[in-house]
This record gives C-alpha cells, sequence and structure tokens, in this order.
C-alpha cells in the first residue's frame, strides 16, 4: 500500500488530531468553547446562537480563502491533504461547539464521539442505532456518560470507515494533486459530507440537557 493511500487508521488519526486542535484552538483561533461564548452572547436563545453559527460555516467559514490560510497553520500528524483536514478541523469545531452550547462538556470521550458520529450527517442515526443507542432524549441526559468503552471504540470504528468511503466517493483522496489544487477538491470535501447537514445533525443529536 501506498505511503499516501487514504485509509482508516489515518482518519482516525485526522479525527484525533482535529478534535484536540479544535478544543484547544489554533493560532489565532477562539477555541470551542470561546467560539461558543462568542455565539451565546450574541443571540438570545441558544438555538439561534446554534443556526448563527452553522450559517457562518456555510459561507466564511469553508471559502477556499479561509482553508488556504488554515492550512498554512496546521501542521499533519499523516500524509492527508491540508485541504481535507482543514474541512475535518472546521466541521468538528462547529459540532463541538453546538454540543457546548447545549451543556455538553466537549472533553469527555463520550461526547468526543458523538462529535464523530455527526461528521457522519444522515448516517449518524444508522450508526448509532447499530451500536445499540437511541437516538433523542437519551443523549440529552446522563445516559451519555454511560455509553460503555468497547462501545465507543466500535462507533469510531464506523465513523472512520463512513468518512473514508465518503472521501473516496467524491475523489478528495487523490494525494499527489490535492494540495496544489485545493478549490475542487474543497467543493468536493464539503459537498461530500454536508456542512449544513451536519450542523443539523449536531443540533438534533446534542440536545438540551
Amino acid at each position: 500500500m501506498a505511503k499516501d493511500t487514504l485509509t482508516e487508521g489515518k482518519i482516525t488519526q485526522l479525527l484525533e488530531w482535529s478534535y484536540e486542535k479544535a478544543i484547544n484552538g489554533l493560532p489565532g483561533t477562539d477555541t470551542v468553547k470561546e467560539l461558543a461564548e462568542n455565539y451565546l452572547k450574541k443571540y438570545s436563545s441558544t438555538d439561534k446562537a446554534i443556526d448563527a453559527l452553522i450559517r457562518w460555516q456555510n459561507t466564511k467559514g469553508i471559502t477556499s480563502g479561509f482553508l488556504t490560510g488554515l492550512g498554512g497553520l496546521i501542521t499533519l500528524p499523516v500524509a492527508i491533504p491540508a485541504n481535507l483536514a482543514s474541512v475535518m478541523y472546521v466541521q468538528i469545531r462547529m459540532i463541538a461547539a453546538i454540543a457546548y452550547m447545549r451543556g455538553y462538556d466537549p472533553t469527555e470521550d463520550e461526547v468526543k464521539t458523538l462529535v464523530f458520529v455527526c461528521l457522519t450527517g444522515q448516517a449518524a442515526t444508522d450508526i448509532l442505532k447499530q451500536a445499540g443507542i437511541k437516538t433523542g432524549n437519551i443523549l440529552a441526559r446522563q445516559a451519555i456518560r454511560k455509553i460503555p468503552n468497547e462501545v465507543i471504540k466500535t462507533i469510531n470504528k464506523k465513523v472512520g470507515a463512513r468518512l473514508l468511503t465518503k472521501f473516496g466517493e467524491k475523489g478528495v483522496i487523490n494525494l499527489g494533486k490535492a494540495v496544489p489544487v485545493l478549490g475542487g477538491l474543497i467543493g468536493g470535501a464539503v459537498d461530500g459530507i454536508g456542512t449544513n447537514i451536519i450542523g443539523k445533525t449536531a443540533k438534533s443529536t446534542f440536545l438540551q440537557y
């Protein structure tokens, strides 16, 4: 297997890397908590703040200029295109901020796993059901902290497989060409996992405590 081939293992590494950077912030960017608090201060309700954040991600947050600049800030742990990593970072940051706005602690492993699940968009409900987790009110209660470690591992593996399939379908994983050809591949990555769908998935997954 070529060293630049995208694999589930590389997706998993990238998820972990992106989450850590989203939580703690890249140079010149807010942490997840700072981002969430900024939106909560601007709007009269949590729902309005979440909707505004999703709208922002659908415009400024996914432009080629933003991602190109962001790509210059990041040192990737694996051989993955900077634009793909940038998209994943931006979207994980959005989901984790939504979770925080709804009263969840993004530093908890269970919450992190649910953030990853939301990246799969419309497939999120199926992934959780396959793991034996009912969506809805159960995720809005303390029960979220009782998800067994083995179940978390199973969910994370399913997320990795799903994202690998999605990125492959959109042709994002031609690593030899991906870094210089930012524009089209950014569009492919964003289309492939659907920023707006992901935002709405996060909003419906992380219900208010």
